[in-house]
């Protein structure tokens, strides 16, 4: 054994019966085989050997070739949920990664423009703009007025479906979220991205308060922001009804007003503590456009949004079905009297001298005022009807309508033909030729020297310095009383009393009785070519009717805030006497006479009771008016344009006459009968005479009345029996 040389082992590669090589490992080359030389294979039997032996049939292939590709579709189900997870997972990662910046961005942008805002400890909630209740002598009110146009009013006083309306439209979830709404902003910009345009907001009503109060209302991304960040405080700081409360006194709805409040006064009439459910809805609608979805302006536009109102308080359960229908049965009636109503016209001028009074308003106020509203109506229908009546004939489209009581507090005050179309004032800021209605002061400075209203003087052509003045008639009655010569205006002996006694001591006696504005003091003056307001001239014939004392216009009898503390109240009568009173008697003899025989005719008062007055016509008729008073009240009446165009031979003794009348007549209804001062005498008869009359021809003044000639030189029946009996 030991020479024999150890043979050599070869790797050899067996051959399979078919011939191919067999590669396939053995149990030894596996690596979980034993170790240890393999175990001898075991002899086959005939009958297995026959079945390797033959062919797979064609069942056993199909099956194999199955399963072959079932594992290969099952890997690739595999493959694909496995790569959709990995995406997945690098989705939520890659989000998480974002969001976080996202949000770090975020609070940098929201922590840079926040820091443009005041220090939080600054921040408090401003005042809300005073408010100025005006009231009639009755305690009725008037108007109104400040920057919101409506009284602050609390949650509880309101009808609890206002607000509901307002949070049905508006912001749902406004008792549920912080300020701002996620869900609502979400739905927001979906909607808007679909529509491809701004058609609705995210923001609630905290956001839209914190815009109100603290922000001007420019579309930036530093003013959203801060508005976010002002909503936050505000829901941190105040409860949700304060909230809501806050937003309902201050938010915009058209027409001037802010608040519910004054809303509810400008388009109901009424306060916001009386709407109905349809006028809350009406209300709530606005907040989208105030402008476009306004009751009087487009009336079938805010009834449909009110509708959508209406179902969007059914479907949160603020109402019920029936009460819905009802309201969409009965909606809200626009009442648009408050803003053309002449009552507007005191309102305003309330407003121009409050500040004369409390100075700057810090508070609100209640204006306690001398106005009383039947007389105002009276007078405000009485020029709208005689305008709308004589327009086209007269050519008349403006006019002013005050009355004044003894102590010369403003009883009735209409400023022009319709407040809605303007809301200039004439009967206080109009300066206008007075015409004839200047004379009496001319009369009474006569008096004043010596002269009675029995003194006669001529009534013939004149001519003084050049200066020819003429009667309206181009007529002259020769020797006539004075009282005959007021009673007819005839301009010829106004211009010659004039001179007599001086133009400038008419004007002191014009102004001592009352005219502020300034007055020339050429003799042209005697024919009232100096300009005055309804209002100065009105006071100034309010001594006849008072016994002689000089009155101030006023309007304003109190000024208290809303828990009762008196910021003003008047006192003082005036600048005392300032006629005489004998000559307060003479002057109203004479005045009467206007109304009984000469060219105030139709001014005379259907219950009778004494009264005095003045026609005037101003050049060219671009004036027209009537100033009369009684024992009780003084009324001037104004007619003409704006322009200072002609009328169409409009005078004092026609429409103003029967203005003056239709509003004295309502204005005493229910006062005691009362003589003018210095004069007893029955009162005037009711019927006023026929226009003709068969027994005495007639004759013309220089107002164009047809006047009865009287019997003697000149002077009228009461003249003569009054010369008689030294009446």
């Amino acid at each position: 054994m030991a020479g024999k040389r150890s043979r050599k082992i070869e790797p050899t590669f067996q051959k399979s019966r078919s011939g191919d090589l067999n590669l396939r490992p053995g149990p030894r080359d596996r690596a979980a085989g034993s170790a240890s030389a393999p175990s001898k294979p075991k002899k086959q039997s005939a009958k297995s050997k026959a079945r390797a032996s033959k062919p797979a049939s064609k069942t056993s292939r199909r099956g194999k070739g199955r399963s072959g590709a079932n594992r290969r579709k099952s890997k690739a189900k595999s493959q694909r949920r496995s790569l959709f997870a990995r995406l997945v997972r690098r989705g939520v990662y890659w989000s998480c990664v974002l969001s976080i910046w996202a949000g770090i961005f975020a609070i940098g942008v929201v922590g840079y423009y926040a820091a443009y805002l005041p220090p939080t400890s600054e921040w408090a909630v401003p005042a809300r703009p005073p408010n100025v209740k005006i009231v009639s002598v009755d305690g009725t009110l008037i108007a109104n007025r400040g920057d919101t146009g409506g009284e602050a009013v609390r949650l509880e006083q309101l009808p609890p479906y206002l607000a509901d309306a307002v949070v049905a439209i508006e912001d749902r979830r406004f008792r549920s979220h912080f300020g701002v709404d996620p869900l609502g902003l979400a739905r927001a910009v979906y909607v808007n991205l679909t529509a491809g345009t701004l058609v609705q907001g995210g923001s609630t009503l905290t956001q839209q308060l914190a815009k109100n109060l603290f922000l001007q209302p420019d579309r930036t991304l530093k003013r959203k922001i801060q508005e976010l960040v002002l909503a936050l405080w505000l829901e941190a700081e105040y409860s949700k009804d304060e909230i809501l409360e806050m937003y309902l006194n201050r938010v915009y709805l058209g027409a001037g007003a802010y608040g519910v409040d004054a809303a509810a006064r400008r388009y109901f009439g009424k306060s916001a503590r009386l709407v109905t459910i349809a006028e809350a809805a009406t209300l709530a609608g606005l907040l989208k456009a105030p402008s476009r979805f306004s009751p009087a302006r487009n009336p079938e536009l805010a009834e449909n949004r009110a509708h959508l109102v209406l179902a969007a308080m059914h479907e949160e359960d603020y109402i019920t079905a029936e009460e819905a229908k009802n309201a969409i049965a009965s909606p809200a009636a626009v009442v648009t009297r408050h803003i053309t109503a002449a009552e507007n016209y005191p309102a305003d001028w309330v407003m121009d001298v409050l500040p004369h009074f409390i100075g700057a308003l810090d508070t609100d106020v209640i204006v306690d005022t001398t106005i009383d509203l039947e007389i105002q109506r009276a007078a405000e229908d009485a020029l709208r009807s005689a305008l709308s009546e004589n327009t086209a004939k007269l050519g008349v489209h403006q006019g002013a309508v005050v009355t004044l009581d003894t102590a010369g507090a403003v009883k009735a005050m209409v400023g022009g033909a319709d407040y809605r179309q303007s809301q200039f004032n004439r009967a206080v800021y109009a300066k206008r030729q007075p015409g004839s209605a200047f004379k009496p002061f001319v009369y009474l400075a006569a008096l004043e020297r010596g002269m009675t209203p029995q003194t006669v003087r001529q009534d013939q052509p004149v001519t003084i310095g050049g200066w020819s003045p003429k009667n309206y008639s181009n007529k002259h009655y020769g020797p006539v009383t004075l009282t005959r010569a007021l009673s007819l205006s005839l301009n010829t002996v106004a211009a010659r009393l004039a001179h007599e006694v001086g133009a400038g001591n008419v004007a002191k006696t014009a102004k001592r009785l009352g005219i502020t504005s300034d007055l020339t003091t050429n003799l042209s003056l005697s024919l009232g070519t100096s300009e005055v307001t309804p209002l100065e001239i009105a006071s100034a014939y309010v001594p006849f009717s008072n016994g002689g004392y000089g009155v101030l216009p006023h309007i304003i009898r109190k000024i208290r805030t809303k828990d009762g503390k008196i910021l003003y109240a008047r006192k003082g009568d005036g600048p005392g006497r300032v006629v005489r009173r004998d000559l307060v008697g003479h002057m109203n003899l004479m005045m009467s006479e206007t109304l009984l025989t000469g060219t105030g005719r139709q001014a005379r008062l259907e219950s009778g009771r004494p009264a005095g007055g003045k026609t005037g016509t101003s050049q060219n008729f671009r004036d027209a008016w009537f100033i009369g008073y009684t024992g009780n009240l003084t009324t001037a009446v104004w007619l003409g344009n704006d322009d200072n165009s002609p009328t169409q031979k409009a005078t004092g003794g026609t429409l103003p006459a029967q203005i003056w009348r239709q509003t004295m007549d309502t204005a005493h209804t229910g006062l005691p009968v009362a003589d003018l001062p210095g004069v007893a005498h029955a009162p005037m008869v009711a019927a006023r005479p026929p226009a003709r009359s068969p027994i005495r021809p007639q004759a013309v003044g220089s107002e164009g009345e047809v006047i009865r000639p009287a019997p003697g030189i000149g002077g009228g029946p009461l003249d003569l029996l009054r010369t008689l009996f030294g009446g």
